[in-house]
């Protein structure tokens, strides 16, 4: 493991963005599980491109396209190591995770599902590893099963044997829950599911910034994940695939780049990942997301997740000290990630006071109306942790809730 000593004042530095203000007041961001900002290394990476690479990524056979299909396929061999996936071919391009979810539940399941056939799903889920399973089921005449949580946020682990069986096909779960900060035992559960022959489809979104990752050690069947999440560019993502499913998946969208061949009549498509990425991809995107791993890896995993992991413990300690606040989701060794209540003030208006602090925060069901519906809450106010973030923010953070609480109840 890296021990190198992780400065967070000193990273702020290199993101452009945190010398920013709001409403006057420095900007404290605390809403990371949205979205992260970007170090001049991935700003600068993008620029370079656009600057000297800017091409349509293969068949090209002028300079600038070989430039930038070198660039785009550097970044694929990139993003392999950084899953520890055997091999780049196991690494499809996306949108995102949303699209990398998406892509699983209708070019793998969607064909191989039949009526009584069974997806379990944890209720815990973002909308995104949801929605698309409610759209599979309707299609193929299977049917949704919830794995339960605890309250403190724990998938119930008794709970997901009686959920899993014979007709279990696909297990779709959070590494890490976006709401709650919950880290959900991903190696254990897909020992669970292949016991039953099912597949365990992890969305990594959260937990892709703050844990080194090895997917092989993982166990998992699909991976998919952001890099606006882990301070890259939007609109650029990765899906991880075995290689023998890949192989055995039918395309989900047509159009260029993902053919071998094409007749009037019909078409032979290209082996994977080129099979599930028609059209152009977004280079530029894939460029930062390697340079955001690159800097990642750069200031030592091990030391940025200990720093996060310390500074969630400080969160907790600064939201307890204030009255009238209720921590929602208290699993042991969640991350980076805490919901809460203000007793007696909407989620949107402390969030709103807070802003005016300068302290960006999200309010509202977080794309998981289950999981509210299962805490019996309409939402909550979430502050999330970057690798940037202070005792300072944490700070400003309790002083302005610590007002907002005067001010509402």
């Amino acid at each position: 493991m890296d021990a190198r000593p992780f400065d967070a004042r000193a990273a702020r530095d290199d993101f452009p963005i945190l010398a920013e203000t709001a409403h006057g007041r420095p900007l404290v961001y605390l809403d990371n599980a949205a979205t992260t900002q970007r170090p001049r290394a991935v700003l600068d990476a993008v620029a370079r491109f656009e600057r000297t690479a800017n091409a349509n990524v293969h068949r090209g056979v002028h300079e600038l396209s070989r430039r930038a299909t070198e660039a785009f396929e550097a970044a694929r061999r990139r993003v392999a190591r950084f899953l520890g996936a055997p091999d780049p071919k196991c690494v499809v391009f996306t949108r995102g995770t949303t699209e990398g979810l998406n892509l699983v539940a209708h070019a793998w399941a969607e064909p191989r599902l039949r009526p009584g056939d069974e997806i379990a799903v944890s209720e815990s889920e973002h909308h995104s590893n949801l929605v698309p399973w409610q759209l599979v089921a309707a299609r193929t005449g299977a049917r949704l099963v919830r794995l339960p949580v605890l309250d403190d946020g724990r998938l119930d682990l008794d709970a997901v044997d009686a959920a899993l069986g014979a007709r279990t096909r696909v297990v779709a779960v959070g590494h890490v829950s976006n709401a709650l900060g919950t880290v959900h035992p991903v190696a254990e559960l897909a020992e669970r599911a292949h016991a039953v022959g099912a597949v365990l489809v992890v969305d990594g979104a959260q937990a892709a910034p703050h844990l080194a990752l090895d997917v092989g050690a993982l166990g998992c069947d699909f991976y998919a994940f952001s890099g606006h999440k882990m301070y890259a560019p939007m609109g650029i993502g990765a899906l991880y695939g075995r290689p023998q499913l890949l192989a055995d998946m039918a395309p989900w969208q047509g159009g260029g780049e993902m053919i071998k061949a094409v007749r009037f009549e019909s078409s032979d498509y290209a082996d994977p990942p080129a099979r599930f990425e028609a059209g152009t991809p977004n280079a530029a995107g894939a460029v930062g997301l390697a340079a955001a791993m690159d800097y990642l890896d750069g200031l030592g995993r091990a030391a940025v997740e200990a720093h996060e992991r310390a500074l969630h413990a400080r969160l907790v300690q600064t939201l307890g000290a204030i009255p009238g606040v209720r921590l929602v989701g208290t699993a042991p060794g969640r991350i980076a990630v805490q919901s809460f209540v203000v007793e007696g003030a909407a989620p949107h208006e402390v969030a709103m006071l807070a802003d005016q602090h300068g302290v960006a925060l999200r309010s509202g069901h977080h794309c998981t109306q289950p999981l509210m519906q299962r805490l019996g809450l309409p939402g909550t106010l979430r502050a999330s942790l970057g690798l940037y973030t202070t005792d300072d923010d944490l700070d400003a953070l309790g002083a302005a809730l610590a007002e907002a609480h005067s001010l509402l109840t």
